[in-house]
């Protein structure tokens, strides 16, 4: 392409091996899924070649839209990361992607040579010296979900429906109905972790919440994370044992990869959480969520659709998205103290008057036998 490209340049062009470039994290990924049937349909015969973290390629292997995964060794040595920008020089693609907008992502992007490089307003470290052409209205005041859907839009699919697909195996599917057996009741998942220390609403308030949901309307209670959230979730687990101690929870946190969480998320009836990427993923799959946001924006952070309760702090420092909270004294972390237990249990109990079907017992999805190995 001897001329400087254009956005009617993605309309019309004909590409024939595609690379995205989205190492994390992990919502963000989830966000950003509903492309892959959109690239499909827009370039039917291509390759499609995806470059993403190590700990969260289990999001897309299997995906029917997907032709290859580039694994990315966040904390790799320099020989992995040499090793990656060659894959990425030898795949000849034709059209890139870098929805991650950072130095290593800009060097991903510049590596492939492609004469089609592609950004996002949300750039930074100077990222955007690798691309080519730059998407509009993709800056940071966008919501996460819209600003990757305008690649959507500018290669004109944008009036797909945005589909997030997450392939499971009749092993991961066994394994959810196993853990779940002897549950009968409607099934409240809570996920207490976040990456960011700001984002950690208070455990008391977690287990008050989820009690009351146990006692008043019969939820059993199931707590998920990630092997690091372990100690946090085991902690949640005590209070509620100690708030109410007739309460039927059990904590798989730590005992779930991807594609297990994926497939206990499609079983429960509500996820109350932070803003992390498990909210995603059960928004993604079609699972309301009640999130709680601290330091972070429900409009910019948050899942679309209206099924959803997303509560944030009303305090002049919300939506800061500091990582570190810039408070002192009476005021540290006044947000956590603002989002209280009563407003968000007030925000779930309109839930259920208005979709009353999210307090259906659970019923126990047919799982297909495995075949017996020879």
């Amino acid at each position: 392409m001897s001329r400087k490209p254009s956005l009617e340049d993605l309309k019309t062009l004909d590409a024939n091996r595609i690379c995205v470039i989205k190492p994390s994290a992990f919502g963000d990924v989830i966000q950003s899924l509903p492309l892959l049937p959109a690239l499909r349909a827009r370039f039917p015969h291509a390759e499609i070649t995806w470059v993403i973290n190590r700990e969260l390629q289990g999001l897309l292997e299997g995906h029917p839209d997907l032709n290859h995964i580039l694994q990315f060794e966040r904390k790799g040595s320099l020989r992995d990361w040499r090793r990656l920008l060659r894959k990425l020089r030898r795949g000849k693609f034709d059209l890139v992607f870098d929805l991650q907008g950072l130095l290593r992502t800009g060097f991903m992007t510049m590596a492939t040579a492609a004469p089609l490089r592609v950004g996002l307003e949300t750039t930074r470290e100077g990222s955007h010296l690798a691309y080519n052409l730059t998407i509009p209205d993709t800056g940071k005041s966008v919501p996460a979900n819209a600003r990757y859907w305008r690649v959507a839009e500018a290669l004109g699919v944008g009036d797909l429906p945005r589909l997030t697909h997450i392939q499971t195996s009749p092993k991961d599917e066994e394994w959810s109905e196993n853990a779940l057996e002897s549950i009968s009741g409607p099934i409240l998942a809570i996920h207490p972790g976040a990456r960011w220390v700001t984002k950690l609403w208070p455990l008391e308030s977690f287990a008050v919440v989820a009690c009351r949901a146990a006692r008043q309307f019969g939820f059993e209670l199931i707590i998920v994370g990630g092997p690091a959230e372990r100690a946090r979730c085991e902690e949640l687990e005590t209070t509620i044992r100690r708030i109410h101690p007739a309460s039927k929870v059990r904590n798989l946190a730590g005992a779930t990869e991807l594609k297990q969480l994926t497939s206990l998320l499609r079983r429960i009836n509500l996820l109350l959480t932070n803003d992390s990427g498990p909210m995603h993923l059960a928004a993604g799959i079609g699972k309301p969520v009640v999130g709680v946001f601290t330091c972070t924006s429900p409009e910019r952070s948050g899942p679309p659709g209206d099924h959803h309760a997303l509560i944030s702090a009303d305090v002049p420092c919300a939506a800061s998205y500091f990582k570190r909270c810039p408070k002192h004294g009476p005021e540290f972390q006044c947000c956590m103290e603002n989002l209280s237990a009563e407003r968000v249990w007030k925000r779930m109990v309109e839930m259920f008057e208005t979709s009353p079907e999210i307090l259906q017992p659970r019923q126990p999805t047919p799982v297909d036998p495995l075949p017996i190995a020879a």
